[in-house]
């Protein structure tokens, strides 16, 4: 017998259908399936991940309701890659320009979003205590600009 989060996955995964988002609330959905709000959480952040092709947006204050969007189609294995890449193995400065500049290339993004990126990438432009974190923090804000990216194609 299927667990109850394998539950709400497919109930999830039906209701968004062919549909690229799904607007639900939060709590509904937990009183729905007699769990606690946090099972809702715990769901969506492990089963509706980036690396799995989709996004989940939320507002505060927005009563508890959560978009979840399906992300297009990478256009490429490195598009893959980085989604993949766990946040502890995280770029260093240099092979962030080079990926980006790949990614211009590839025509994810244009070269003026390129050089932003990059800029917002640099060692001086984030803060963090380690090179790790550093290295960590450079992935993550690149993921999310990969997401958002992939959300508008």
């Amino acid at each position: 017998m299927a667990n109850i989060s394998d539950i709400i996955e497919s109930f999830l995964l039906e209701t968004l259908g062919e549909d690229d988002s799904l607007n639900i609330s939060r709590n509904e959905l937990a009183s729905y399936f007699s769990v606690a709000p946090s099972q809702i959480n715990y769901v969506l952040s492990t089963r509706f991940t980036p690396a799995k092709g989709y996004s989940i947006q939320s507002r505060r204050g927005g009563g508890g309701f959560i978009t979840v969007v399906r992300l297009h189609e990478p256009k490429s294995e490195l598009v893959m890659q980085i989604m993949q890449r766990p946040l502890s193995q995280g770029y260093n400065y240099p092979s962030a320009c080079h990926i980006i500049d790949r990614l211009v290339a590839e025509d994810l993004f244009t070269k003026r979003e390129g050089a932003i990126l990059k800029a917002s990438l640099s060692d001086k432009a984030l803060i963090a205590p380690t090179v790790m974190q550093k290295d960590s923090l450079r992935l993550s804000i690149l993921k999310s600009v990969i997401g958002e990216t992939l959300k508008a194609t």
